[in-house]
């Protein structure tokens, strides 16, 4: 352990950085003494991978860039308390003979193995791990200790005040920064409910107010599911906790209001999109939560069949021109524009966004949150923009005629725009913008292609059931006999079990359809014809519908047949 190679020289052999940036390191360590790897961390200089890799080569451990949730020995989780992992950046991983595997970030806090060697009364190996990924795998690995040890608890079961405390709520005082442990039940009730919606992976949380009980619902994988039901006589603390962080005025309970809530979850900063709403049994609640934390998916990620993924490539790569999104609220329209962003991110493209609000931040592009109080529109937000020497242009959507126009002619004068506008299918947004006032040549001259989404959910891996259907049943989505038997001749049910929370599906993934605008579809367009007709002559040029896609991924077995119908219209062409 004395002699320990320095950490700075492992930095510059593996070529994480070069001497000038460590020399200046050391320096700075001598006036501040904090440790070198932060200094060169704070300062951009290396990565995090790269400082836990160079880390696990001083301390001579190995180092591994993944961990397998579902490997890691539960049992060693009842030894070590949650906080302590998470503040210490640690986790045990599995015991073997004679001694236990434990996850850290800096392998040369001797301090913190000793005690975790202590607590779990074994001989410890370390293994080096990213920071971010001991973080994710942590917080997986206890949520599925909670769950098979029951140790959450089921909120809000009896009637009396003492029995809103969770069983476990010590985590939520410690990660949300709440008072101590005699705090107001409502207020331990509240900040459960944000950590049990972050656990769970809820987009959405549901307060709402009925005759003689309070329903919390959460909307997980676009599926809405009750989780708690609440006596009445609490609805109004808890409204009025939720408007204090949300900044709203708790007083008036007539009008509908719109806040913010952010929170750190876990280690990770959470924004809370809050929405009130008089009803007449009381004040319904409603908020958003984004992770602004969270990895953004890659297009090739995100469930694109391998034909639509390379006409989005070859969109996306344009000069010019507009490239719209479509899809109902919740269909994942942002996220797509967001990955197709970070696919040209680069030094010489200047990109700039306008959206409402800005839900991921990314690196090197330049966003601004539409503003109605100030007359920030997307209008005039997108019209600023164009005197700032624009590459691309990203509008989170196109909702009326004035917006429509400033992209069409920022498209025209050498933009690449994209955008999203709400409607049922691809074909249907050529009207939607003819209906929003704009001139059927613009729209025609501008667009260059259209993709229609949704998300359906994806089946558990771990309790999906495979079954032989009917060929009535796999009819609903046109998937032929043929097309069934050269899948195997079997499609997967949802089950449910334990790592589901027992609804057969966990996560969700993309179907799509993509509309390339062709010189026949233009002329169709400037003819005014409607989307029916349009859509024709896109499937005849060989366009993927969304059910296509679907009955794709079900025959796959990524989902099921319930799934596309439930998120699908039927075709009518």
């Amino acid at each position: 352990m004395f002699n320990r190679p320095r950490l700075g020289e492992i930095l510059v052999d593996i070529g994480a950085t070069d001497s000038a940036h460590v020399d200046a390191a050391l320096e700075e360590q001598l006036r501040s003494g904090a440790r070198i790897g932060h200094i060169l961390l704070s300062g951009g200089h290396i990565t995090p991978l790269e400082l836990t890799r160079a880390l696990a080569g001083q301390a001579d451990v190995p180092f591994v860039d993944e961990i397998d949730v579902d490997s890691i020995d539960l049992d060693l989780l009842d030894q070590l308390a949650i906080n302590y992992a998470r503040s210490r950046k640690t986790l045990p991983l599995k015991r073997n003979a004679d001694h236990v595997v434990v996850a850290v970030v800096d392998p040369t806090d001797v301090v913190t193995i000793d005690q975790v060697a202590t607590a779990l009364r074994s001989r410890v190996e370390p293994v080096a791990v990213p920071e971010q990924t001991l973080i994710d795998a942590l917080n997986t690995a206890y949520d599925r200790h909670d769950r098979l040890k029951g140790s959450y608890g089921t909120m809000l079961e009896g009637d009396s005040e003492d029995e809103i405390a969770d069983p476990g709520f010590e985590d939520v005082v410690d990660l949300l920064g709440a008072g101590d442990d005699d705090e107001a039940p409502v207020i331990q009730f509240v900040n459960t409910t944000f950590v049990r919606a972050s656990r769970d992976r809820a987009s959405d949380i549901h307060i709402e107010p009925q005759e003689h009980r309070v329903c919390v619902r959460f909307r997980i994988d676009g599926v809405l599911r009750e989780v708690a039901e609440v006596p009445k006589r609490f609805h109004s603390s808890i409204a009025a906790r939720i408007k204090i962080m949300a900044s709203l005025n708790i007083a008036e309970k007539r009008l509908p209001q719109d806040g913010r809530i952010r929170i750190k979850l876990a280690g990770k900063d959470i924004d809370i999109r809050v929405a009130t709403a008089p009803l007449s049994h009381g004040e319904r609640i409603t908020m958003r939560l984004l992770d602004k934390s969270q990895v953004l998916l890659d297009l090739a990620t995100i469930g694109m069949h391998k034909t639509t993924l390379a006409h989005v490539e070859e969109l996306i790569h344009q000069p010019y021109g507009i490239l719209l999104v479509t899809g109902p609220t919740g269909s994942g329209k942002t996220t797509t524009l967001y990955s197709a962003l970070s696919r040209i991110n680069t030094p010489d493209r200047n990109i700039l966004t306008v959206e409402d609000p800005v839900e991921y931040q990314l690196q090197g592009i330049s966003q601004v949150a539409v503003n109605p109080k100030i007359d920030l529109t997307f209008a005039n937000g997108l019209r600023s923009f164009l005197r700032h020497d624009p590459d691309v242009i990203m509008v989170g959507e196109i909702r009326d005629g004035l917006t429509a126009e400033i992209a069409i002619q920022a498209s025209l004068t050498g933009h690449l725009v994209l955008s999203t506008v709400h409607t049922n299918d691809a074909a249907g947004a050529f009207t939607r913008l003819i209906d929003m006032g704009v001139e059927p040549f613009l729209v025609a001259s501008s667009l260059i292609g259209i993709m229609a989404q949704r998300l359906v959910r994806r089946l558990c891996k771990h309790c999906k059931h495979p079954i032989r259907p009917e060929h009535n049943v796999v009819a609903k989505l046109d998937i032929t006999p043929e097309q069934l038997e050269a899948s195997g001749g079997v499609i997967y049910e949802a089950r449910g079990c334990s790592e589901c929370s027992d609804l057969g599906y966990r996560g969700r993934t993309g179907i799509y359809e993509m509309l390339l605008v062709t010189d026949e579809i233009r002329r169709l367009v400037m003819t005014r014809n409607d989307a029916g007709t349009i859509k024709r002559a896109a499937l005849s040029d060989g366009m993927r519908t969304l059910r296509i896609d679907g009955a794709e991924k079900v025959l796959s077995g990524v989902t099921t047949i319930e799934e596309v119908l439930r998120v699908t219209q039927s075709e009518v062409v």
